[in-house]
């Protein structure tokens, strides 16, 4: 399978969550939470796979970061067949809406677009929590093309599993693609960044600290086992590890 980072840029999250771009003139100037926001693209025999769809950063040009890293490789927005969201905090889901003149649409028309329905729930119940973009989340939920999703683990195709973890949400689902004897892991917010490997720390960040650091622990052990390429959403300096 092909693996395609498609990073929008290092930012700067604020306490309200409000992402500033980080160049070389601010980086040591401006507050916040520093990381990169960086969705996948997997190309398998029978899929483009979008990983996350990110927060939808244009260029000075007002042009998407991600529809040029697509034009780069020669794909179109079109081409994507499915959008795997881990969960709704708005630097994952932003990307996947277009704001048009006549209203909103699909950033990927043709893809089929996998929401865990209890992530939803738990969105909606906490209305007024900055990590969430409530205005871009409810265009989402009425875009075609929508999977629901209420099991707690199961395959979306062959290639294609996830499971319901929780940790950094209560119902954040990760996934699986597995190709040619090849495996990507996509531990989405409870393995954002490769430092979250080498230090076991509980982060007061995560709804639920203790378990996404267990978890960690764990797919630690089964990625040296089974030689996991693991992606990293929110990692600055790198994309995928291999442990």
């Amino acid at each position: 399978m092909k693996i395609i980072p498609l990073k929008e840029g290092n930012f700067s999250a604020s306490k309200t969550k409000d992402f500033s771009l980080l160049t070389d003139e601010n980086f040591d100037k401006i507050a916040g939470i520093k990381m990169s926001v960086q969705p996948f693209l997997i190309i398998t025999q029978n899929d483009y796979i979008l990983l996350d769809a990110g927060i939808g950063w244009k260029n000075e040009d007002g042009k998407s970061v991600i529809s040029e890293i697509l034009e780069k490789e020669n794909i179109l927005p079109s081409q994507i067949t499915k959008l795997l969201l881990s969960h709704l905090h708005k630097d994952h889901i932003e990307g996947a809406i277009r704001l048009t003149h006549d209203g909103f649409e699909a950033a990927f028309p043709n893809a089929q677009i996998y929401i865990q329905k209890r992530e939803l729930d738990f969105a909606m119940e906490n209305e007024g929590n900055p990590s969430f973009d409530f205005e871009i989340l409810k265009k989402l939920i009425q875009l075609p093309n929508i999977i629901w999703m209420n099991d707690d683990k199961g395959q979306i195709t062959d290639e294609i599993s996830y499971e319901v973890v929780g940790g950094h949400t209560p119902f954040m689902q990760v996934f699986w693609i597995r190709e040619n004897e090849e495996t990507v892991f996509y531990g989405a917010d409870d393995l954002p960044q490769a430092s979250y490997l080498k230090y076991h720390l509980a982060y007061k960040s995560d709804f639920d600290g203790r378990k996404a650091m267990e978890l960690r622990l764990k797919w630690e052990k089964e990625a040296k086992e089974n030689r996991w390429k693991i992606l990293l959403y929110h990692d600055m300096d790198k994309t995928i590890v291999e442990v």
